[in-house]
């Protein structure tokens, strides 16, 4: 296995940071389930998120290069979503993620209720 040095500057953590946010990644799978998709249709498929934020994350996944937003040329404006070469590589990394918290959601759960409140 490969050194990793986590202290001091770390450009993974930016990155990592930047896909591992309580909305990123959630967005990233909306999108891939429904390439192409509206705002309209990405906020109501994303429970408890506002649009300021979906919003907010949509452009930063966009401006980190994960998200393509095209424009049609119509009236009213329509706005389309859809994942970019780059971001349909992260797809399967985050697939596995979900994957392996599904299997493990149970001994998860069990722990949490051993300290409910990580904080202690």
């Amino acid at each position: 296995m490969t050194e990793r040095n986590y202290s001091g500057f770390c450009p993974i953590r930016n990155i990592l940071a930047r896909i591992g946010d309580k909305w990123s990644m959630l967005v990233l799978c909306a999108v891939h389930a429904n390439d192409g998709i509206r705002f309209g249709d990405l906020y109501r498929s994303i429970p408890d998120i506002s649009q300021k934020m979906l919003t907010s994350t949509l452009r930063t996944l966009e401006c980190e290069g994960y998200l393509a937003r095209k424009v049609y040329p119509e009236a009213p404006p329509r706005v389309e979503y859809s994942l970019t070469p780059l971001g349909r590589t992260l797809i399967p990394h985050i697939d596995g993620l979900v994957g392996w918290a599904l299997s493990h959601r149970t001994e998860i759960e069990a722990a949490r209720q051993k300290d409910p409140d990580p904080k202690n």
